[in-house]
């Protein structure tokens, strides 16, 4: 581990230590906005998303003040999970989860930046989903080019980001006639959250209990595969349901 990845996992474990902090701080008042109105899952409930928001408040309301364009943030997401995927091809991995959470942090900022400046369109809601694509699929090619060794790993890989078009595509269709397709185990938060940790603690994992390098990260991508897979199916039929009834 560098002494760039120690200072950085030190920042982010003081970060997560403000959570008793922000726990008392909110207790009794409502959640976010923009945490209420999202389905939670099992992995990333209200409490999560709710410390999130809070956390990078100050920097948001800094970007509003100073009038930054949404659109920085869907351009920055996508140059994001570019250099997340050319990271991982080069097996630099710990460099490609810090990547993955830095568009992770770009895509709440476009959002909560053009609602707050009252910037909400369909083009930014287009530009917004569609980006989201791109990055995840230039994250996932570099994924797909670090397992490459394995055949298991590249079909885990080719389904990882399968399910996760599927799952977008999904709640696309459904909205397209009319029904909101949300909800499942493993929407974009949850996939961000998995590959970046899998990415920055692979290594240490590995020393740790002696696993070969990429043992984590290729259990974190079948999660994906698996969980996005079922979310894409579970949307299908939900959405099937509704359109049935209603015809």
């Amino acid at each position: 581990m560098t002494n760039i990845d120690t200072i950085a996992l030190t920042l982010l474990a003081a970060a997560v230590a403000t959570m008793p902090i922000f726990a008392l701080i909110r207790r009794g008042k409502p959640v976010d906005a923009d945490v209420a109105r999202r389905s939670t899952t099992v992995l990333l409930g209200y409490f999560a998303r709710d410390w999130v928001m809070w956390a990078i408040g100050p920097v948001e309301r800094a970007l509003v003040r100073a009038k930054v364009s949404p659109d920085v943030f869907n351009y920055l997401g996508v140059l994001f999970g570019g250099c997340a995927g050319v990271a991982f091809a080069f097996q630099e991995l710990s460099l490609a989860g810090w990547m993955i959470l830095l568009g992770g942090l770009a895509d709440i900022f476009d959002g909560r930046i053009a609602r707050a400046r009252g910037l909400t369109n369909s083009y930014g809601a287009f530009m917004d989903s569609t980006l989201d694509r791109f990055a995840e699929v230039f994250a996932f090619v570099g994924v797909g080019w670090y397992l490459s060794g394995t055949p298991a790993g590249v079909a885990v890989s080719m389904l990882a980001v399968s399910g996760s078009l599927l799952v977008s595509y999904t709640r696309a269709r459904g909205e397209a006639v009319g029904v909101t397709g949300t909800g499942g185990v493993m929407q974009r938060a949850e996939r961000l959250v998995i590959l970046a940790l899998a990415a920055l603690f692979d290594a240490a994992a590995a020393a740790r209990f002696g696993w070969a390098p990429g043992t984590l990260l290729t259990g974190a991508v079948t999660l994906i595969a698996v969980g996005a897979l079922g979310t894409a199916v579970y949307r299908t039929a939900s959405i099937a349901r509704t359109l049935s009834s209603r015809d």
